[in-house]
């Protein structure tokens, strides 16, 4: 056959196929805010695209196939797609977001009140460490909360410790989910809950709303997710600190599950930044999951497990240790509730039964057992809100805990008693509240909330009644005003009521708060919020004979192992907050807030000590972060916080250069300070897809400055004649780069 006539039959035989393909236009979009998502790979078998600025893209397809969208940031999506039609897909964040919902909220900040702030879409994953991976490390960067000690998950608000703050999962208060040593202060700690669980997270660190008054100073909120109910997914994940795998899917006609473990190799941690520790062997393990069931449109049921382990090994060095030092340590810990949703018309209900159960034991070199104990509350919750018509909406709710609590400590000491029972109580109590709320639109710019609490707790007989309310209003174009005010009040925790240094007569802590607020909108995406406020704290728990202190005429005093609690604090804590915010799926987001706080108390049996700094007090708290994609496969996000160091707590003075060893007894409390923190942290995260899954790599380094930051880990021996005591600080992270990895299947 001549060249021609070759040419010709190819040309027949190809002209199908090319007239049958047809141009398949489409729309790529965040299904969180739905704003368009740019630089989208949308890819079927024989054809891919890419989106442009509004998420548009154009695909030639010959037949039906089936299209995988995919962008850094964001959960893999495969739709079937005809010629010719036009589709529409949603993407969800990585993390923080139900993975079967494809509803687009009214705006990037719609989750949050005036007196809240929100993690969304995918700060979560970036701001929670490559390292860590926790979810409470990522709260730790939002506007407001100051967590200036790298080893440890907790987080303080406007001068008040994380004591002091809830954490919610679900609407039930969590009483200790922390990997940690039980009975060390000091100790490390890592969070139990993984994100992989997590829908959405919400901090409140002004007036609380009434379902969160049980504490003084803020709250918490982590929403669980559900498991897709269209199709099953894996995922495996790897970090410095540990492995874990999590699995979802439908599981028959309107059942979802999800699943998710996660195993450390936290020694490399341990080994890579406590030097005076190489050692140390800490390791945990946890695992969790969740059951949907909707059965109608109006019901849903729910089951949530979450169990952990986690323990402390210094078998290698135990040779070194104190006879009073823990060598071997465990800890337990197990929270499963049941939930049952109901919505119809204006009105949602839901009910929580929960159980919580924990136990710990430390051991000393010998083997001997230094302090065990064990927790455990039953839990019936619930919260309800009708919506009357537009205008008018009431919220309501109850809690009821039944607690238990039991536990004991020995020291070890020379004598013929070797074995000194320094603790050993056992309590129960419960813990109940119920609250209302109204909110009233008075016009079409002007809202109003007003609502009641009250609590009782039968371990102490003694009952609160709280009050809140809020103004709400229109400033200008595209400006809103707020003022609110709250009371709160925080009972004992049990061994403060039962142990040797408790009593049941002690009353509980309570706060008023009280906020003014402007927050301008700077287009839909882009905002500025500034807020003034103030706290006023009275009957805190303190130990005011359990610190050492010098007197007058040159004495001084050591206390004794045991001092009792109590209701013996007050002062205030007052400052302003002013942050922007660019919450966007393209461009840059983040944002850079500042905060100044004085947060000063008083002692009531410390008759001659001063008004003097709070623990947690930091008077100026920076924080900045940014997040952009760079390309449809790469995405770069900085982190920067400094803060003032916050007090060294008790009455220390310094007397010469060296800030641990020229140290004496003072006075007054809180008189030394950390130095000021400061930590910068760099993160790229670069996806990689493949036919069947997608893996993206996370490489992050952590202290890109390699700033010297001090935590402060206890006091040693105090020479009682010349008041000279010695002060323990470590250093935190040094330089550290780390990296992780993900797989979707």
């Amino acid at each position: 056959m001549s060249a021609l006539g070759r040419t010709w039959l190819a040309f027949l035989l190809l002209t199908p196929a090319w007239l049958a393909a047809a141009p398949l236009r489409g729309r790529v979009f965040d299904a969180l805010t739905g704003e368009p998502l740019a630089m989208a790979e949308v890819r079927s078998e024989a054809a891919s695209a890419r989106t442009d600025a509004q998420g548009r893209f154009t695909i030639q397809l010959g037949e039906p196939a089936r299209l995988r969208a995919t962008l850094v940031g964001y959960r893999p999506v495969a739709v079937d797609a005809q010629p010719g039609v036009e589709i529409e897909i949603a993407l969800q964040p990585d993390t923080l977001r139900r993975s079967d919902s494809v509803s687009v909220s009214a705006g990037p900040f719609s989750g949050e009140q005036e007196v809240s702030v929100a993690l969304a879409g995918n700060e979560l994953r970036n701001l929670a460490s490559v390292l860590a991976d926790d979810p409470l490390r990522a709260v730790q960067s939002m506007p407001g909360v100051a967590g200036n000690d790298d080893f440890r998950a907790q987080f303080s608000v406007r001068g008040a410790g994380f004591q002091r703050v809830g954490v919610y999962l679900d609407g039930i208060l969590i009483h200790a989910p922390f990997h940690t040593v039980q009975g060390e202060p000091t100790s490390a700690s890592l969070s139990i809950i993984q994100g992989e669980l997590l829908e959405s997270a919400n901090v409140h660190v002004g007036p609380l709303p009434a379902r969160y008054a049980d504490r003084t100073a803020g709250a918490l909120d982590f929403r669980s997710r559900e498991g897709d109910a269209r199709r099953r997914s894996a995922r495996i994940t790897a970090s410095a600190s540990n492995a874990g795998a999590s699995a979802e899917g439908p599981l028959g006609r309107n059942l979802t599950w999800l699943a998710a473990v996660r195993k450390s190799y936290l020694q490399y941690i341990i080994n890579r930044t406590a030097s005076d520790e190489p050692s140390l062997g800490f390791s945990f393990w946890d695992g969790q999951g969740k059951l949907a069931w909707t059965p109608t449109a109006a019901h849903q049921v729910s089951l949530t497990l979450i169990n952990g382990n986690s323990g402390l090994d210094r078998d290698p060095t135990k040779v070194n240790l104190g006879v009073n030092a823990i060598a071997d340590s465990s800890y337990r810990y197990t929270l499963a509730y049941l939930g049952w949703r109901y919505t119809r018309s204006g009105l949602l209900f839901t009910q929580r039964l929960g159980w919580l159960d924990e136990a710990f034991q430390n051991d000393n070199r010998n083997a001997l057992r230094l302090q065990q104990g064990a927790y455990r509350e039953y839990i019936w919750n619930g919260d309800g809100s009708r919506l009357w018509n537009p205008r008018l909406v009431t919220e309501f709710g109850w809690s009821v805990r039944e607690l238990r609590d039991r536990a004991y400590a020995d020291r070890v000491v020379t004598g013929p008693t070797p074995i000194l029972r320094i603790d050993d109580y056992r309590g129960s109590g419960t813990r109940s509240g119920v609250y209302a709320q109204q909110s009233v639109n008075l016009t079409a710019s002007l809202q109003l909330r007003f609502g009641g609490r009250r609590d009782y707790h039968s371990a102490n007989g003694r009952g609160a009644w709280l009050g809140n309310a809020g103004l709400t209003g229109r400033a200008w174009r595209g400006a809103r005003w707020h003022a609110a005010w709250s009371q709160t009040a925080q009972y004992p925790e049990l061994l403060q009521l039962f142990s040797h240094a408790g009593r049941r007569t002690l009353e509980p802590q309570r706060a008023a708060q009280t906020q003014l607020g402007l927050e301008q909108a700077l287009g839909e995406r882009s905002r500025v919020r500034l807020e003034l406020y103030n706290r006023q704290d009275r009957q805190l728990l303190f130990q005011p004979f359990g610190e050492p202190r010098a007197l007058p005429n040159n004495r001084f005093y050591l206390p004794p192992l045991i001092t009792p609690w109590q209701n013996s604090s007050r002062g205030y804590s007052r400052g302003g907050q002013v942050f922007f915010q660019r919450r966007a799926a393209n461009g840059v987001t983040g944002w850079v807030s500042y905060v100044y706080n004085r947060a000063r108390l008083r002692d009531q049996f410390l008759s001659n000590v001063i008004l003097y700094d709070a623990d947690s007090e930091a008077h100026h708290l920076f924080q900045l972060y940014a997040s952009q994609r760079l390309r449809a496969t790469v995405n770069l996000s900085a982190k920067w916080v400094y803060g003032s160091g916050m007090p060294i707590p008790g009455f220390y003075q310094q007397r010469g250069p060296h800030r641990q060893t020229d140290v004496f007894l003072s006075a007054q409390r809180n008189l030394l300070r950390l130095p000021a923190y400061q930590r910068t942290d760099v993160r790229v995260n670069k996806s990689f897809v493949r036919k069947r899954y997608q893996f993206t790599l996370f490489a992050e380094v952590i202290n890109l400055t390699n700033r010297n930051n001090l935590r402060f880990d206890d006091y040693g021996n105090i020479d009682p004649r010349t008041g000279r005591a010695r002060l323990f600080l470590k250093r935190t992270f040094p330089i550290l780069p780390s990296a992780g990895i993900v797989f979707d299947f």
